[in-house]
C-alpha cells in the first residue's frame, strides 16, 4: 500500500495502478473525501483570481468552494447514473464506494487551482486543470466501473461534466453575489 502523497501524485500522473489500489482500499474513502475537499477549497481561493477589487476574500472563497464541491457531487452522481446504469459495459459492476474513492482521488489536481489567486494566472489555471481532471476521472471510471472501452469511459465523464457545469452555472448565477 502506498502512501497518501503516492497516491495523489499516481492519480495525477494517471497511473492506473493507484487508481486500482485505491478503488480496493476501503480505507481510502477518508483520503479520497479530504482530496475533494482541499480541491474545493483550492478551488475557492483560485476562484479569487477573478474577482474584482474589494470583493470579499472569506465569504467568496467559501461561496465558490461550496459551488465547487457541488459541481463535483453533481458530476460523481452523473457519471455514477450515466456510466453505472445508462452505459454500462456487460463486465460493469457499481460500487459507491469503490466509483466514490477512485473519482475522489481524480480531483487531485485542482488542488493546483489555488494558483489561480494570481489574477493574471487565473483563467489559465483553471482551463488546465478542468482539463487535467477531466482525464484523471476518465483513468478513475474506466477502472472503477470496470471498462474495457476508454472511448466509453470519455463519454461518461464528458457528458457528466458538462450536466455538471451546467448545475454549478446555474447555482452561482441564482446564489451568486450581483454584479453591478
Amino acid at each position: 500500500m502506498t502512501t497518501f502523497p503516492h497516491r495523489l501524485m499516481g492519480a495525477s500522473v494517471l497511473d492506473v495502478t493507484t487508481y486500482e489500489e485505491v478503488e480496493a482500499d476501503r480505507g481510502a474513502t477518508g483520503q479520497a473525501f479530504v482530496v475533494v475537499l482541499a480541491s474545493s477549497l483550492a478551488s475557492g481561493v483560485g476562484a479569487m483570481g477573478f474577482a474584482r477589487a474589494g470583493a470579499p476574500f472569506v465569504g467568496g472563497v467559501f461561496f465558490w468552494s461550496a459551488i465547487s464541491l457541488i459541481a463535483w457531487a453533481a458530476w460523481a452522481l452523473l457519471v455514477f447514473e450515466i456510466g453505472g446504469r445508462l452505459l454500462p459495459e456487460p463486465e460493469t459492476r457499481v460500487d459507491v464506494g469503490e466509483l466514490l474513492r477512485t473519482i475522489g482521488f481524480s480531483s487531485a489536481p485542482g488542488m493546483l487551482r489555488i494558483f489561480g489567486i494570481v489574477p493574471e494566472l487565473a483563467l489559465p489555471v483553471f482551463i488546465l486543470t478542468t482539463v487535467w481532471m477531466l482525464v484523471t476521472m476518465v483513468v478513475a471510471v474506466r477502472q472503477a466501473l470496470d471498462y474495457r472501452s476508454t472511448a466509453r469511459a470519455i463519454g461518461v465523464c464528458t457528458l457528466g461534466l458538462a450536466f455538471a457545469l451546467i448545475i454549478a452555472f446555474a447555482f452561482g448565477f441564482f446564489l451568486g453575489p450581483s454584479v453591478s
